[in-house]
């Protein structure tokens, strides 16, 4: 059972839902990375997502963008964003990390070179953007032969067909994208996230997190009483964007942990969609 698995495993028996926060390695600065991870962590996060920065970051709002551009600006690249991994592992070894990004970083390492390197560094899952399923059957081999849990992502658009394929090459969770854009746009409809989460469980029979449009503890609750997961990026992206280096840690720790409470106090609530509680 890998490190997903076994968070969700646990949080269903305390009948709880995952917060999964999203930062970009290496922003505001490469050394605070590690230390920005385990804040979240203290603060109630399940498992971190944690962005490898690219120059064209086609499916990310402003907010991230700027996020991976000042990454890049200080020169941190995939082979150090793997070397941050296994420094945060020095001192946690439960808590699941996921690598998101696109696909060019990956190719010019070379997919099984980071699959190896991923799983000495302590990574759990990889979600790349623009790898689609009918697209990524060796890489979703390769990173399973390493003991990866190749995630992907599902939308609003996403037919029967396609949520087909996901099911077939997906572990650990499907990250459903709430809105029609990029990250950071729009206002979340719940309702709407409501109406498709039953039909992607069904399918796929992995958890559901939800991201994008998920922006404070009323929303990450309503959107935990539908779902098994709340993804949030772009809020704590702008929590960084607004600290300066002496107080970024205290911000995100008090961010996240409101979060954390929104989610709690919502996920004894009966499930808007009959999901799983």
């Amino acid at each position: 059972m890998s490190k997903i698995q076994a968070t969700f495993e646990r949080l269903r028996t305390q009948g709880r839902k995952a917060l999964i926060p999203f930062i970009t390695a290496g922003d505001p600065d490469p050394a605070l990375t590690v230390t920005l991870m385990h804040t979240m962590v203290e603060a109630g996060a399940d498992i971190i997502e944690l962005g490898v920065p690219f120059s064209d970051p086609m499916a990310d709002g402003p907010t991230i963008q700027r996020a991976s551009e000042r990454a890049l600006q200080k020169g941190v690249s995939l082979r150090q964003v793997l070397t941050m991994v296994a420094n945060f592992r020095a001192d946690d070894n439960q808590t699941p990390v996921v690598l998101m990004g696109y696909a060019n970083p990956i190719e010019a390492m070379g997919v099984d070179d980071f699959a190896t390197t991923a799983f000495a560094a302590g990574v759990d899952g990889v979600l790349v953007v623009d790898y689609p399923p009918e697209e990524s059957i060796e890489f979703a081999c390769a990173m399973r032969a390493n003991a990866l849990d190749p995630i992907f992502l599902l939308a609003p658009t996403s037919t029967p067909e396609r949520i087909s394929q996901v099911a077939a090459l997906a572990s650990g969770y499907v990250y459903y994208v709430s809105l029609k854009g990029v990250t950071g746009s729009a206002q979340l409809d719940v309702a709407a996230v409501a109406a498709r989460i039953p039909e992607i469980q069904a399918q796929t029979g992995i958890p559901v997190g939800v991201g994008f449009g998920i922006r404070d503890a009323v929303t990450a609750g309503s959107v935990a009483r539908i779902a098994d997961a709340v993804v949030v990026g772009s809020r704590i992206i702008e929590e960084i964007e607004q600290s300066d280096k002496d107080s970024v840690c205290a911000r995100v720790r008090a961010l996240v942990a409101t979060l954390r409470c929104g989610i709690d106090d919502a996920s004894a609530a009966p499930s808007l969609a009959g999901g799983r509680p």
